[in-house]
C-alpha cells in the first residue's frame, strides 16, 4: 500500500465532496431537476470514456452477469438518484446545514442497517452513540415541531445505496456507470424534452453556464476515482476518519460562506451527533485494537 497516495486521493475526494455545494450554487438559476439529468448524463460519459482508457470495460459485463444484478442495480440506481436530486435542491434552496447533518449520521444509519439486514451485533457504546443521535433529531423535532427530513432522506438514501452496493460485490466505477446507464435513458429524454421546448438552461443562457453543466460528469466522477484510490491504499478506520472532512466543510459553508440561519437548538442537535459520532469512533478504533492483537496471538 502506497499509503502517501492514499492520503493524497482521499483527502482530495473528501474535500471536493465537501466543497460540492459551491459548485451547485453556482447553477442557482437553473432547475435542480435539470441539474441532476445533466449530472447523470455527463457522468456517465464521463465514466464510460475513462473505464475505455483503463481497458476496464469487460468489469461492466462481468457486473451484468452476477446473479440478481440487474435487478439490485435498479435499486441502487433508484436510491442514488433521489440521493443526488435531494442533495442538490436542498443546497441551492439554503439548507446546506441541514445536507452536512445528514452525512454526519449516515455512518451510524449504517450501523443500524447492518444490525437489521447482515445482524451486526451493535456492542454498548455503539448503541449509546445511535441512541445520542436520535436524542439529536429528537431535539430538532421538539425545538422546531419537524423532522430533519432533508438530513434524514440523506442518510437513510446513502445508507440503503451502500448497502445494495455490499450485496451486489461490483467494482465502484463499473457499478456507478451501469447506474448511470439505468438513470440515463430518462434523464436524457428530459434533456431533449426541455430543450425542444425552449425552457432548457443548456444552450439558452450564458457559456459559464453550460459549462458547468457539462462539468458535473466530472465532479461527480473524479471524487469517485480518487475515493478508489484512496480505499486501495489505506485501512478501513484511516479511511473511516476521514470520511468526516465532507460535511465538516459543508457546514463550516452553511454557517459562515452562505449565511445560513444556525440557532441554539441547532447547536444542541448537532452536539448530540458531534458527540456521538465521537463515541462511535472511538470505540470502533478501541475494538479493532483490541481485535488486532487477538487476531496476533
Amino acid at each position: 500500500m502506497d499509503t502517501r497516495k492514499g492520503l493524497a486521493a482521499a483527502g482530495g475526494a473528501f474535500v471536493l465532496w465537501g466543497l460540492l455545494p459551491v459548485y451547485w450554487k453556482l447553477l442557482l438559476a437553473v432547475p435542480s431537476g435539470e441539474i441532476i439529468c445533466h449530472r447523470i448524463v455527463w457522468s456517465c460519459l464521463a465514466l464510460v470514456a475513462y473505464l475505455a482508457l483503463r481497458g476496464r470495460l469487460r468489469e461492466v459485463r462481468e457486473a451484468l452477469a452476477v446473479p440478481g444484478a440487474k435487478l439490485w442495480l435498479l435499486g441502487s440506481s433508484l436510491l442514488i438518484g433521489v440521493n443526488w436530486w435531494v442533495y442538490i435542491w436542498a443546497v441551492n434552496a439554503g439548507h446546506v446545514i441541514e445536507t452536512s447533518l445528514g452525512y454526519y449520521i449516515t455512518p451510524l444509519v449504517n450501523a443500524l442497517l447492518g444490525a437489521v439486514f447482515f445482524k451486526d451485533r451493535l456492542r454498548p457504546w455503539q448503541l449509546a452513540a445511535v441512541a445520542l443521535a436520535t436524542a439529536g433529531v429528537a431535539v430538532q423535532v421538539a425545538g422546531y415541531g419537524r423532522v430533519p427530513w432533508i438530513a434524514l432522506t440523506l442518510a437513510a438514501t446513502f445508507g440503503l445505496y451502500g448497502l445494495t452496493r455490499k450485496v451486489i460485490r461490483v467494482a465502484p466505477l463499473p457499478l456507478l456507470f451501469l447506474e448511470t446507464c439505468y438513470l440515463g435513458l430518462p434523464a436524457l429524454g428530459y434533456l431533449v424534452y426541455v430543450g425542444v421546448a425552449g425552457t432548457g438552461a443548456f444552450g439558452q443562457g450564458p457559456v459559464g453556464t453550460d459549462l458547468l453543466l457539462l462539468g458535473a460528469g466530472v465532479v461527480t466522477s473524479l471524487p469517485l476515482v480518487w475515493f478508489a484510490v484512496g480505499a486501495k491504499n489505506l485501512t478501513l478506520t484511516t479511511l473511516g476518519l476521514m470520511q468526516y472532512v465532507a460535511p465538516s466543510l459543508a457546514f463550516f459553508l452553511g454557517v459562515f460562506a452562505f449565511r445560513e440561519p444556525f440557532s441554539a437548538m441547532q447547536l444542541v442537535t448537532f452536539g448530540c451527533i458531534w458527540l456521538a459520532l465521537v463515541v462511535y469512533t472511538l470505540e470502533s478504533l478501541a475494538w479493532m485494537r483490541k481485535y488486532s492483537r487477538v487476531a496476533r496471538g
